[in-house]
């Protein structure tokens, strides 16, 4: 895969960001520097390595099930920009006059 201003342009793009042109540059030979880091490593030998599935020798630790104090209800919009009685109070988001 090529990394070119095209396709740093499309990346752009598709993430809503709005890099500068020294920016692009430097997205350019990053992106570059960690594909041919990757292709390195495509280079070893890994035929003999046993793939891994766990990062650890420890599996399934659980833990009981303990219930916790809550705050009440007043305590949790305390602190909220807007509230009504005890429900945060949001904008508006879905108009339901506009079909």
């Amino acid at each position: 895969m090529k990394i070119d201003n095209n396709l740093i342009l499309k990346l752009e793009n598709l993430s809503r960001l709005k890099l500068s042109d020294e920016e692009r540059v430097s997205m350019i030979s990053n992106l570059s520097d960690m594909l041919r880091l990757v292709e390195k490593l495509k280079e070893l030998p890994t035929d003999e390595v046993e793939p891994l599935i766990y990062i650890n020798s420890e599996t399934n630790i659980w833990r009981n099930d303990e219930s916790e104090t809550l705050i009440s209800a007043e305590m949790a919009v305390k602190n909220a920009p807007e509230s009504q009685e005890n429900f945060f109070s949001v904008p508006r988001v879905i108009n339901l006059n506009n079909k």
